[in-house]
C-alpha cells in the first residue's frame, strides 16, 4: 500500500512538472512570436519611409528633367510638412507618436523609428529623443536618444554588443542619411546629465542611452 501511495505521488509530481514545462514553452514561444513581429513591424515602417522618400526624389528629378532644370539636392524641394491649426508642423507618425527620422544599426539588427519626444508610453514601442527637446536629427551638437534595455532583444537590448568603430545610420525627415561611428562607451549614473550638452566642434553627434539592467 505504501508503494502504491508513493507511486501515485510521483505520478502527480511528474504530471505537474510536464504541465509546467509545456506552459513555460508556450510562454517562451509566444514571446518569441511577439518579439519577431514587433521588430518586423518597425523595420517595415522604416523601409516604407525610405521607399517613399526615394519615390519623391525620383518624381522631382523627372519633373526637373522635363523642365530642363538642374537641382543640386532634389530632397530640398520636397515639402514633407504641412501647417496645422495651431501653426505647428505635422510629422510622420509611428503608432501614434511623432517621429524625427529612423535609425539603423546593422551589427545588432536594429531598425526603428526615432520618436520626437520621450515618454513612458513612447519608449515602449520605439526609441526616442531625450535631449534636446527641440530641433532635428543630423544637426550640429549632441542628441541623446533613449531606449529600453529589455531582456528580449528589442530596442536597445543589444547595445552592449556594440564596440568602438561600429556604424549607426540615421535618416532624418528630410531624407538625409548620416553615418555615425561609435568612439566612446561608458557607464554612468541615472542622474548624470553632464554629457548631454557638450562641445562637438560643430559636428552632429548622438548618444544612445539605456539602463544597465
Amino acid at each position: 500500500m505504501f508503494e502504491s501511495k508513493y507511486s501515485n505521488v510521483l505520478t502527480v509530481i511528474l504530471v505537474i512538472i510536464i504541465v509546467a514545462i509545456i506552459g513555460l514553452l508556450c510562454v517562451l514561444g509566444f514571446n518569441m512570436y511577439q518579439n519577431y513581429f514587433i521588430k518586423k513591424d518597425a523595420a517595415s515602417w522604416v523601409e516604407n519611409q525610405q521607399e517613399n522618400e526615394k519615390e519623391g526624389e525620383n518624381e522631382i528629378q523627372e519633373n526637373n528633367t522635363a523642365n530642363n532644370e538642374v537641382v543640386e539636392n532634389p530632397l530640398n524641394q520636397i515639402d514633407n510638412t504641412t501647417s496645422t491649426e495651431q501653426g505647428t508642423t505635422s510629422r510622420k507618425t509611428y503608432k501614434g507618436f511623432v517621429t524625427l527620422g529612423t535609425m539603423e544599426i546593422p551589427k545588432i539588427d536594429f531598425t526603428y523609428p526615432v520618436l520626437e519626444k520621450a515618454s513612458p508610453s513612447a519608449i515602449e514601442v520605439a526609441v526616442a529623443r531625450l535631449y534636446p527637446t527641440t530641433g532635428e536629427l543630423n544637426e550640429p551638437g549632441n542628441v541623446v536618444i533613449i531606449g529600453h534595455n529589455y531582456r528580449n532583444g528589442l530596442l536597445f537590448s543589444n547595445n552592449k554588443k556594440l564596440n568602438n568603430g561600429d556604424k549607426i545610420y540615421i535618416t532624418d525627415n528630410s531624407g538625409k542619411k548620416v553615418t555615425y561611428t561609435i568612439y566612446h562607451k561608458f557607464e554612468t549614473t541615472d542622474t548624470d546629465t553632464s554629457f548631454y550638452q557638450r562641445d562637438t566642434n560643430g559636428k552632429a553627434e548622438i548618444t544612445l542611452s539605456t539602463c544597465t539592467d
